[in-house]
C-alpha cells in the first residue's frame, strides 16, 4: 500500500498567494493549521462536495454532516471561528470607514451576518448623525417564512443606541431577494414609529441567496 503524502506543500505568505488557492486548499490550510497535505486536502474536498460549496458549510442544518466527511469537530469549530473572523473584519472596517456615503456600503457586513440563517432573521444597524456605525443588532427570529417584528423593540434599541439613523435587514431563507408586501408593510410601521423619536430610516435590506435588494434603491422604501 503507498504511503500517504504527509509532508506539507510551502505556506502561502502573500496575500496574492493566498488569493490563488482554490477553495480546497484554502479549507485544507485551515484543517491543516496553515499547512496543505494530502489528509486534509481530502477532508476538505469531502466537506465542500457534501456542502455543495461554501454557502452552506456552516448552516445550523449542516452541523452535524461533517462527521459523515471525517472531520472533527474540533476542525469543523474552526470553520465557525474563521466565520466569525470574517464578520468581525467587516464591522470593524465598516466602524473604519466613517461614515457611511450610502446604505450599500453596509451589505457585505449584512449579508455575512444574515445570508447563512436558515430562519428568517431580522436586524438593524444603527447610525449617529454622522451616519457612523454605532451597533448592529439582530432583533427578531422568525420561522422559515416569517419573523414577528414589533416596531416598539426597534424604537428601544434604537433609543438605547442614541441612533440619528439606522438600516434595517433581513434575510429570505427562501433564496429571493425580492421584498414582499409584508416586508413594505413592516418598513412602513417602523419608519412611521421611528418618526416619533426623531429617527430616520435609510434603508431596508433583503438578503437572497444570491444578491441584496435596496428597497430604497428599488423604490419600494415608504
Amino acid at each position: 500500500m503507498a504511503q500517504k503524502d504527509l509532508r506539507p506543500r510551502r505556506t502561502p505568505l502573500l496575500q496574492e498567494e493566498c488569493a490563488q488557492l482554490s477553495d480546497i486548499d484554502l479549507l485544507a490550510m485551515l484543517f491543516g493549521a496553515g499547512h496543505i497535505n494530502t489528509l486534509s486536502q481530502k477532508a476538505a474536498s469531502s466537506l465542500l462536495k457534501e456542502a455543495h460549496g461554501f454557502c452552506d458549510l456552516i448552516d445550523p442544518v449542516f452541523s452535524t454532516v461533517h462527521r459523515t466527511c471525517g472531520i472533527s469537530s474540533t476542525r469543523y469549530t474552526l470553520l465557525k471561528v474563521a466565520l466569525e473572523l470574517a464578520r468581525r473584519y467587516l464591522y470593524a472596517n465598516l466602524q473604519r470607514a466613517g461614515p457611511l456615503e450610502s446604505p450599500a456600503t453596509a451589505e457585505a457586513f449584512l449579508r455575512a451576518c444574515l445570508r447563512p440563517c436558515r430562519r428568517e432573521t431580522f436586524g438593524c444597524l444603527f447610525l449617529d448623525a454622522r451616519h457612523q456605525v454605532i451597533a448592529y443588532r439582530e432583533l427578531f427570529l422568525g420561522t422559515i417564512d416569517s419573523a414577528t417584528v414589533h416596531p416598539r423593540e426597534v424604537a428601544r434599541a434604537a433609543l438605547e443606541c442614541n441612533a440619528a439613523a439606522l438600516i434595517l435587514a433581513h434575510n429570505h431563507p427562501s433564496g429571493t431577494a425580492e421584498p414582499s408586501s409584508a416586508d413594505v408593510a413592516i418598513t412602513r410601521r417602523i419608519v412611521d414609529a421611528m418618526h416619533l423619536i426623531d429617527v430616520r430610516v435609510l434603508d431596508h435590506l433583503v438578503i437572497g441567496s444570491d444578491r441584496v435588494a435596496s428597497m430604497a434603491a428599488g423604490g419600494t422604501m415608504p
